[in-house]
């Protein structure tokens, strides 16, 4: 591994950058760490899922091999920040992330909104409105800032579980009240691990209580980060004004991840 801060101080940034392409060029890949997030990432779809084929083509464009490592998602973000990998994704914005990791821009959008019982007379307009209800979440998962902030001063408590799975079916037999959790992410889950009639008692809250940046984090143990983190944003910053990230998009729309063995 190179050792940046041995260089030349007056090097500039591209030769920086350039070095250490030329290092990750001399293994055989580096590894992505992620976890299942399906429709966006899943081992079960096609080149991983959409944002996996977008992260592995972008770090394809700048001349490095990149594969993705399904974990759970604490050992992903752990093993990552200690250094065990050189990238994971993806993952919302949290302040405390900043100590250990430095974020690329942004590689996807999405929108959280409460799931509940469709039996269940349920509204909400302030976070205020969650305190009498009992709420299920993923374990290093982020909900956002002021989800978070009313977390971290105990005015609401979430019960986390390993697998979002988990989270339904507690939903299902009564356990939980509330699942806050991705759109996307939410109907995927309930139409692989769930009846016809188990999904349709089942829905979610209108109002989004976060929309949601998601990133790719580099992780600050590892000497060199910084340097590839510039050369994935450039590369990614062309990827979205080259209309390559939209068609990506596009196909995800169209079912062409859906399944590996689609042509």
């Amino acid at each position: 591994m190179i050792i940046l801060s041995r260089l030349i101080p007056h090097l500039s940034i591209s030769l920086l950058s350039l070095t250490f392409v030329t290092a990750i060029q001399a293994q055989e890949n580096i590894i992505v760490t992620t976890g299942d997030w399906p429709p966006y990432i899943s081992q079960d779809q096609k080149h991983n899922g959409v944002i996996s084929h977008i992260i592995t083509d972008i770090f394809a464009d700048i001349g490095i091999q990149a594969s993705m490592q399904f974990l759970p998602w604490s050992r992903a973000y752990n093993d990552t920040a200690r250094g065990l990998f050189p990238v994971t994704a993806v993952w919302m914005h949290k302040k405390e992330r900043e100590i250990d990791f430095i974020y690329s821009d942004s590689v996807l959008t999405e929108q959280f909104v409460f799931f509940h019982l469709k039996e269940r007379q349920f509204d909400w307009n302030s976070i205020n409105d969650l305190k009498a209800f009992k709420i299920g979440g993923i374990n290093a998962s982020s909900y956002g800032p002021e989800l978070d902030e009313a977390l971290s001063q105990e005015k609401i408590i979430i019960d986390r579980v390993i697998r979002p799975q988990q989270n339904f079916n507690k939903l299902i037999h009564n356990r939980i009240d509330l699942f806050p959790f991705e759109v996307n992410v939410g109907h995927s889950m309930l139409k692989k691990y769930f009846s016809a009639d188990e999904q349709e008692t089942i829905t979610y809250h209108p109002k989004p209580y976060l929309n949601n940046s998601s990133f790719v984090l580099f992780p600050k143990s590892i000497k060199g980060s910084k340097a590839l983190s510039l050369l994935f944003n450039k590369a990614l910053k062309k990827f979205k004004s080259s209309g390559q990230y939209d068609a990506y998009i596009k196909n995800f729309q169209q079912g062409y991840y859906n399944k590996k063995n689609n042509s």
